[in-house]
C-alpha cells in the first residue's frame, strides 16, 4: 500500500501585529506625479515620501479599488509614510490617470503597476510591497507576477482571491445595474457626503471626505456624478469577471497576505473562494497563503481597520 503525505494547510490565520504601524501622520503630504504606461497612458500617483534612516527596506505601492481613487488609502499610507517609501497610484481610468478608451484588461493594467513602480523609484531600493484592495488587489496579482523577483510580496486587502461571480451571485449586466446610485444620494454634494459618512460615523474624517470628494464630480447643476466615466466603469467590470484568481495566485512567487472581511451573508462563500485561491497556489508549489480574517468589518477595511492593514504590510517584509 503507498502511503501519501497529508498535503499542508494551504491557509495559515494570524492577526496583524498593529505595534509594527504608528498612529498616522496628520501632518503627511503627498506630491502627485504623472509616468507614461507602456501603452503611453499617463498613470497618476501620490508619492508620500522617502523617510530618513537605513536602506534595504522594500518600498510599498498600493493599489485602490473599483471606483476608488488614490486618497481612499490615505489612513494606511499615514501610518506607514514615517517607515517605508509609500506610494499610491490612480487606476488607469481613475482619478488623475488617463482614461483611454482601452486597455483595461489586467495584463494592460499590470505595466501601468510596473510603470509606476519604476517611475516613483520604488525599485530604485530593491522588490517592492504590492497592496490592493477588491479590483485594486487583483491588479496587485497580476502585476506581482510580471515583477518577479522585484516584488518582495502581495498584501491583498478583500480581494484578489475571489471570483467576483461566485461572491456576488450576480452576472455581469446584473452587478452593473447594481452601481446605480439612488438619486436623492447624487442630489448634492451635501447629501452624497451624509450618506457616505452614514456608513460608519465614527471613522468619518478629512481623509475619508477628501477620498469621497474625489470619488465625484459636481456639476453647474449642483449634483453628482461619478468621476470615472460610464467606458471605464464596464471595461474593469469586464476585467473582474474575466479574472481567475486561483491561476493568477499559482504564478506568484512572492508570499502572499490576505485580510478578509467577512461581516456579508456570502462570508462561507467568500471562505470557500478563498481556500480554491490558496489551494491552487499549494498545489503549484508556493508557499501558504498568510490570512487575517475581521468577521465584524465590512468590504473597507481601509476605513475601518486602518492599523490593521498597515500592520499586515509591514509583517511579510520582517521576513524578507
Amino acid at each position: 500500500m503507498t502511503l501519501h503525505p497529508t498535503p499542508p494547510d494551504p491557509l495559515v490565520a494570524f492577526v496583524p501585529d498593529t505595534v509594527l504601524a504608528p498612529p498616522p501622520d496628520p501632518a503627511a503630504v503627498p506630491e502627485g506625479f504623472l509616468v507614461a504606461s507602456a501603452d503611453g497612458a499617463r498613470i497618476h500617483f501620490l508619492d508620500w515620501g522617502t523617510p530618513a534612516g537605513p536602506g534595504g527596506v522594500p518600498g510599498i505601492l498600493l493599489l485602490p479599488g473599483f471606483l476608488a481613487p488614490a486618497w481612499s488609502w490615505a489612513p494606511v499610507a499615514r501610518r506607514l509614510a514615517g517607515l517605508r517609501h509609500v506610494v499610491i497610484a490612480d487606476l488607469r481610468g481613475h482619478g488623475l490617470s488617463d482614461a483611454p478608451p482601452s486597455g483595461y484588461d489586467t495584463i494592460t493594467m499590470a505595466a501601468d503597476v510596473a510603470a509606476v513602480a519604476e517611475g516613483s523609484g520604488l525599485l530604485d531600493g530593491g522588490p517592492v510591497v504590492l497592496a490592493g484592495h477588491g479590483f485594486g488587489a487583483s491588479l496587485a496579482v497580476a502585476a506581482a507576477a510580471r515583477l518577479g523577483a522585484a516584488c518582495a510580496a502581495v498584501v491583498l486587502v478583500d480581494g484578489g482571491w475571489e471570483r467576483t461571480e461566485e461572491t456576488t451571485g450576480l452576472d455581469l449586466d446584473e452587478f452593473l445595474r447594481t452601481l446605480d446610485e439612488p438619486p436623492e444620494v447624487l442630489r448634492s454634494m451635501g447629501a452624497y457626503l451624509a450618506d457616505r459618512r452614514a456608513f460608519d460615523p465614527p471613522t468619518w474624517d478629512a481623509d475619508q471626505e477628501r477620498a469621497a470628494r474625489d470619488a465625484v464630480v459636481e456639476t453647474a447643476a449642483g449634483h453628482v456624478v461619478r468621476a470615472v466615466r460610464q467606458h471605464v466603469i464596464a471595461a474593469c467590470a469586464r476585467s473582474m469577471y474575466a479574472y481567475d484568481p486561483a491561476a493568477a495566485l499559482a504564478a506568484v512567487a512572492a508570499p502572499v497576505v490576505a485580510l478578509v472581511a467577512l461581516a456579508s451573508g456570502d462570508a462561507a462563500i467568500r471562505s470557500d473562494e478563498l481556500r480554491r485561491s490558496a489551494t491552487a497556489r499549494a498545489t503549484a508549489g508556493r508557499p501558504a497563503a498568510r490570512v487575517a480574517v475581521f468577521p465584524g468589518d465590512a468590504h473597507n477595511l481601509l476605513r475601518y481597520r486602518p492599523a490593521d492593514v498597515a500592520a499586515a504590510m509591514l509583517e511579510p517584509m520582517a521576513g524578507s
